[in-house]
């Protein structure tokens, strides 16, 4: 009786680790969901966007979402405003200059601070920002989102597991070069980002 205990409680930890390993999730969507909204709001204009051109693999591993690592892509000629003029000034040379740097990416090296329950997980992330072809160290809050067997609600064909991301911080212009000696009463030097994207990892 005692080695048959032994032997369901061996399998059981077993059947936990290979349930709990870390897992890629890929955040290229094909249905286009995935985006990232920036809000600029200056005391004589406020210009809200967004950006649909996102990808990028995440690993993360429900056992322990302390050593969640990845980096995610935004492909910045997505930016989009409403006004068509503004859009093409936003990509300008003047300002972003998506011809020279194409991507705005965030690379995760580390989460801290981390608080997990049931499938949630929100914690501080640190690691390297690039937007306008400039690197800055930060640590932003997110919240993970770890959805098993959902993958198949999503897409309606392929079987797998969710992992979702959002973030709010807020970022300076001029940190980063964009048009640095733009009023900051028609164009605020602060820049707030939203961002809500999941990421997909198909069984096999």
């Amino acid at each position: 009786m005692k080695t048959r205990i032994t032997i369901a409680a061996i399998a059981g930890v077993l059947a936990f680790s290979a349930s709990a390993a870390p897992q890629t999730f890929d955040f290229k969507d094909p249905k286009g969901v995935n985006n990232a909204v920036f809000k600029l709001d200056a005391p004589l204009e406020a210009i809200n966007g967004s950006a649909s051109g996102i990808s990028g693999t995440v690993t993360y591993d429900a056992a322990n979402p302390g050593a969640t690592k990845g980096k995610i892509v935004i492909a910045a000629d997505t930016l989009q405003l409403p006004n068509p003029m503004m859009k093409e000034h936003l990509q300008s040379g003047q300002w972003l200059d998506v011809k020279q740097f194409p991507t705005i990416t965030f690379e995760a090296k580390k989460l801290e601070n981390v608080k997990a329950d049931s499938g949630n997980c929100t914690a501080s992330a640190s690691g390297t920002l690039t937007i306008h072809g400039v690197s800055k160290e930060v640590t932003v809050p997110v919240k993970l989102t770890y959805l098993k067997d959902k993958l198949k609600a999503r897409t309606h064909s392929t079987d797998g597991d969710l992992l979702v991301i959002r973030s709010n911080f807020t970022v300076k212009r001029s940190d980063y070069g964009i048009n640095p000696k733009a009023p900051e009463e028609s164009v605020s030097d602060t820049i707030e980002i939203s961002l809500s994207i999941a990421g997909a990892s198909p069984k096999s």
